[in-house]
């Protein structure tokens, strides 16, 4: 049997363990924070969660000097430039910890550093994330006026294409951060059906949407094209993928 197909069917047994076996907070602990949980809806069986992850042992960033990692926080403390190849993010940060992801929610707080006078700025979650020239992205900007602001895109060996419903050629979805403050961003992903939801501040109606199944798993990750900005309390809840 091939060592890629011994491999996947250890895995798939490990999982079926864990589905089966009895869940206690130590147990959880003792697996480095990875647990099971409820699955997100529309998604398929099976769900493992990830949590705390704000030491920098969990992040592969692309320019690490130009992040911070206090610990509670991950903070992008200098802006990114652009980059050879495909026009894609500037700066972002990959999550290293727990798996990869097929059916993946993602649930963070963010908050955009750069003043609110700069009216293009963003910042970005990362996931499907297969290499720095294949991905996807949700941008979450102060304008949703032009083509590469506030809306969902993928890269995929080419510059990013926008793919959400909510764009008509002139505008997009309404901004979806317009100050200072923290706010709760829940992206989802299912794999299966190529569907995107984008959720803001707790709302039970996606704020940008779309569907596309260039991408059927990857990593998850936080940046921005050219701004300053940080997450916290990043919760990753997916199917992993084999």
């Amino acid at each position: 049997m091939p060592m890629f197909v011994r491999l996947c069917a250890l895995a798939l047994m490990i999982a079926l363990a864990q589905l089966t076996a009895p869940s206690t907070p130590a147990a959880a602990d003792q697996a480095g924070n990875t647990e099971q949980a409820g699955r997100p809806r529309e998604c398929g069986p099976g769900r493992t969660v990830v949590r705390r992850t704000g030491a920098a042992r969990d992040w592969t960033p692309v320019t690490p000097a130009k992040w911070r990692f206090p610990g509670d926080e991950v903070i992008l403390a200098e802006e990114g430039v652009a980059r050879p190849g495909p026009r894609r993010p500037f700066e972002y940060a990959v999550l290293t910890k727990g798996p990869e992801f097929g059916d993946v929610q993602i649930d963070a707080e963010v908050r955009l550093d750069t003043p609110t006078s700069v009216s293009n700025r963003d910042v970005i979650i990362v996931f499907g994330y297969r290499s720095d020239t294949r991905f996807y992205y949700a941008h979450l900007s102060q304008d949703n006026t032009i083509y590469p602001h506030n809306g969902i895109f993928v890269v995929n060996d080419a510059d990013r294409l926008r793919i959400d419903d909510q764009w008509n050629g002139q505008v997009g979805a309404p901004p979806a951060i317009t100050d200072d403050q923290w706010h709760k961003v829940r992206v989802r992903h299912c794999a299966g059906t190529g569907r995107i939801e984008v959720f803001v501040d707790g709302s039970a109606t996606p704020l940008i949407t779309a569907t596309d199944r260039t991408f059927g798993s990857g990593r998850v990750g936080f940046g921005s094209f050219d701004n300053i900005g940080r997450e916290r309390g990043l919760t990753v809840t997916g199917t992993p993928a084999c």
